[in-house]
Order: C-alpha cells, then sequence, then structure tokens
C-alpha cells in the first residue's frame, strides 16, 4: 500500500483555490487507488518547529559533533518532522503565491527538513549530493496566483514561487515532478482556468 501526502502551504480554507485544486486531486487519487493511504498536513496547524535553537544543532552536526541538551531537543523535533514528510511516497504540495514567492510558513517547512544526512550531503570537491533520488518518490504540486501570470509583463509581478520550490525539489533529488497551474490574472477567465486545473489535477492523480 502507497502513501499520498498533501502538504498545504494555504491558510484560507474554503476560500484557498490551491487547497480547492488540491481537494480535487485528492479526491481522484483516493478512486484511482482505493488501497492508498492520504494523509493531509496543514502546514499552519502549529506542528513545525521553532528552528532558532536546531540552527545551531546543525551546525553542531555539520563540525562533526552531535547535539546536546535543548540543541538536541530540537534537532529530534526536525528529525519528527522530516520524517512524516519521508513517510510518503507520494507528495502533494498546494503553494499559493505571496509576494512573486511561496508562503513563509513553506519556507520553515524546507528550512526545518532540509538538514545534512537527511535532505543532502556535501563534499568540498563535487558538492552537493541529494539523498531523496532514486527511492522512487513522485510530487505534484499546485501553484496558484491572482496577480501574476505567465503572459504577463513584470508590472504584474515575477514568478519566484515556482523557481524557488522547484528549484528546492531538484535540489533534494526529488524529480519526478508535474505541475498544476492556476494564474487566471485580473482580467482573466476564471471558471475557465479552473476547468484546465481541475481537468489537469485529475488527469495527473488518476495515475499518480
Amino acid at each position: 500500500m502507497g502513501k499520498l501526502l498533501h502538504i498545504s502551504a494555504s491558510p484560507r480554507g474554503e476560500a484557498s483555490e490551491s487547497l480547492r485544486i488540491a481537494r480535487v486531486f485528492t479526491e481522484t487519487f483516493q478512486e484511482a487507488h482505493p488501497d492508498d493511504e492520504v494523509e493531509h498536513w496543514d502546514l499552519w496547524d502549529g506542528s513545525l518547529p521553532d528552528f532558532a535553537v536546531g540552527a545551531r544543532a546543525k551546525m553542531t552536526v555539520f563540525g562533526g559533533d552531535e547535539p546536546q541538551g535543548a540543541e538536541a531537543e530540537a534537532w529530534e523535533a526536525a528529525r519528527r518532522t522530516f520524517e512524516r514528510f519521508d513517510s510518503a511516497d507520494r507528495l502533494l504540495f498546494s503553494v499559493p503565491m505571496w509576494n512573486a514567492s511561496v508562503p513563509y510558513v513553506l519556507k520553515q517547512f524546507i528550512d526545518v527538513v532540509s538538514q545534512p544526512g537527511w535532505i543532502f550531503t556535501v563534499d568540498p570537491a563535487t558538492g552537493y549530493g541529494p539523498q531523496l533520488s532514486g527511492r522512487g518518490k513522485r510530487v505534484a504540486v499546485v501553484y496558484t496566483s491572482a496577480v501574476w501570470g505567465p503572459p504577463l509583463g513584470p508590472e504584474f509581478g515575477s514568478d519566484f514561487q515556482s523557481t524557488f520550490f522547484g528549484d528546492w525539489l531538484r535540489w533534494t533529488g526529488l524529480t519526478d515532478i508535474q505541475d498544476i497551474r492556476f494564474h487566471p490574472t485580473l482580467t482573466g477567465d476564471r471558471d475557465e482556468a479552473r476547468r484546465e486545473a481541475d481537468a489537469r489535477a485529475r488527469d495527473i492523480a488518476k495515475v499518480f
């Protein structure tokens, strides 16, 4: 039995387009894969640990030592977060655009789980080594925005949302990635954009 983990970066509930599209995806996935588990992880639910002490623990690990005391507790909390993320062989992210990039809670998630030996190794001669590659994990990402859209000029903003997040996924070794996009812009046909996004979500989910 496989597992789909939906990781949500939107706090807007029923008003969220990224969550609505993700719901279309997960419902279709469950219909097509009735024996697989589906888990939803709302990054705004308070489960992400603060990483101020964890950042010190990270550098302790980089130095070849074992975190102690408060650092050890912070490191263990980060490890539990990573293990929840790593428990699924199928990952769905719902990512709204905030100020041309991603919501800060998603960056917090990335900073917590991106640790040496878990997500990456680093070699002074060859650089970073991704740790999640070659494990058959697949990723789907729902990207949404209200103002920015691919056909528009820079006066309507820039896309550091998918460029940043896609780069992070590939850096970890997750390269089997499919995007589902909803960018109706301020003057576009929102209903048609929804239909197109929903259709793509269903098509991907059926064979995910």
